[in-house]
């Protein structure tokens, strides 16, 4: 008898053929060298107190952030930063793989750090980022430091994308895909790209995250002409609002007591998406307090090349910053001024922008360079981790009184009264029963207290 072949879906497609699984041995796979057996037992190095690192490689191994700061102050050599461990990586690789946020925010200071080094097995601090899910670390990489390249292959031929795509870490895959990472690269060994990698090990998720920016590449809320209003809100509006007959009544009351209330996802384009997008664009009094867009005809993009920090303030002079708006794909600065200006935010944002001195502007992460450059509401913060200025919050007392509380009438006999538990009773009762005891102690004690006066008052007669 022939064996059958099953139809295969064309949406999931075939499992991992024998020739796909000798990628995913113990001692090859991606997953593998996350969780070993290494990773289970105790470590049993010294704890070493902070400061005692004396290069740089082991401030950056230690998590040491007080040596890092010595180091940087005293000044480093080529030699110094580019020291390498026993696997090819660089004191910025280190912390991006151990999680060390402090470490790599101190190192964006650091000179002669090559953003784009690559271990021995090929990895970048990119790529150990987005394969180990540290989401602010590959942000901060992708926004701060200049000259990222996402498209960097490791030895096997993965990118970023594909290698965070295998671990299913769904925000590194979105924030590279809208950093400008190639959705249709290919791995140069089994020539798969990062939703046939996603398919292959597993990533449902992550596959539904690539569909849905495929669907929607463009961030239209942060684009300077994007109106804050639902278009679909007038149609249901009239829609509810008009005049319903007698049996279009009927219907929709059979439909409503026939149906069952079965839980399902939003819909498309639906209220939550429209919530979402209106609370996070750029007009919303959420961000337009804290921060000022620098690009608002430039909103992000699926695919398109997002510039570092870094790289607009050394392709653009200050004033061009200030007055004129900038597109990321080629860092060029549009003719156009943005609306979205310092007029026109609300007199909070405009509090908020006003109340830092020069010596609190200092403790800002951007350094003195960057800082003249950018705006003023850019410069005084910064949008991974604030610091230097700190807004004050002064707090009135209003002049009204607060209303009290109303008494709860008490229900008359003609209404019902709704049942009592006996749990509840029987803590009324108690209740009751502390109260009859403490009130008899206290008579005890006024009856005590009046019979001793009297024998007071007759002893002194």
């Amino acid at each position: 008898m022939a064996h059958e072949q099953e139809e295969e879906d064309p949406h999931l497609g075939a499992g991992p053929d024998e020739d796909e699984q000798q990628l995913f041995r113990e001692g090859e796979s991606e997953s593998w060298s996350l969780l070993s057996d290494d990773s289970v037992l105790p470590v049993y190095e010294r704890e070493r107190k902070p400061g005692s690192a004396n290069t740089l490689l082991e401030a950056c191994g230690q998590n040491d952030l007080q040596t890092l700061r010595r180091l940087l102050e005293r000044g480093l050599t080529q030699e110094e930063v580019r020291e390498l461990d026993i696997n090819g990586r660089n004191g910025l690789m280190l912390a991006a793989s151990m999680g060390f946020v402090d470490i790599v925010v101190g190192l964006h200071h650091c000179p002669f750090i090559d953003i784009n080094h690559q271990d021995n097995d090929g990895n970048t601090a990119l790529m150990i980022a987005a394969q180990a899910g540290y989401i602010t670390i590959m942000n901060y990489i992708l926004n701060f430091y200049a000259g990222v390249d996402t498209e960097v292959r490791d030895s096997r031929g993965f990118t970023a994308l594909i290698k965070a795509a295998m671990q299913g870490r769904n925000d590194c895959v979105s924030s590279l895909v809208m950093a400008g990472a190639d959705l249709n690269s290919v791995d140069t060994t089994r020539g798969k790209s990062a939703k046939e990698w996603a398919l292959k090990t597993g990533r449902y998720d992550t596959l539904y995250r690539l569909r849905r920016l495929q669907l929607r590449p463009c961030a239209e809320q942060f684009c300077d002409g994007y109106v804050a209003e639902w278009p679909e809100l007038r149609q249901l509006v009239a829609k509810a609002t008009a005049p319903k007959t007698r049996g279009q009544r009927l219907s929709e009351r059979l439909r409503s007591t026939l149906t069952i209330g079965l839980p399902h996802d939003p819909r498309d384009n639906g209220v939550l998406d429209h919530m979402v997008r209106m609370t996070t664009s750029v007009r919303s009094p959420l961000v337009a307090t804290g921060c000022r867009p620098l690009c608002p005809t430039s909103p992000p993009e699926a695919g398109k090349r997002r510039l570092a920090v870094p790289e607009l303030a050394q392709r653009n002079p200050g004033a061009d910053l200030e007055r004129r708006s900038v597109r990321h794909s080629d860092g060029s600065v549009s003719s156009a001024s943005p609306s979205v200006d310092s007029g026109s935010v609300s007199g909070s944002s405009m509090s908020l922008a006003s109340c830092c001195t020069d010596a609190a502007r200092r403790g800002s992460v951007l350094s003195n360079r960057v800082r003249g450059l950018l705006p003023r509401g850019i410069g005084q913060r910064n949008s991974v981790f604030p610091a230097g200025c700190i807004p004050q919050i002064h707090i009135t007392r209003s002049a009204e009184r607060t209303p009290k509380k109303e008494k709860k009438k008490k229900m008359s006999k003609a209404h019902l009264e709704p049942p009592l538990w006996k749990y509840k009773e029987a803590k009324q009762e108690r209740k009751r029963e502390r109260v009859k005891a403490e009130e008899a102690a206290e008579r005890e004690k006024s009856e005590k207290k009046k019979k001793k006066k009297k024998k007071n008052n007759k002893k002194k007669k």
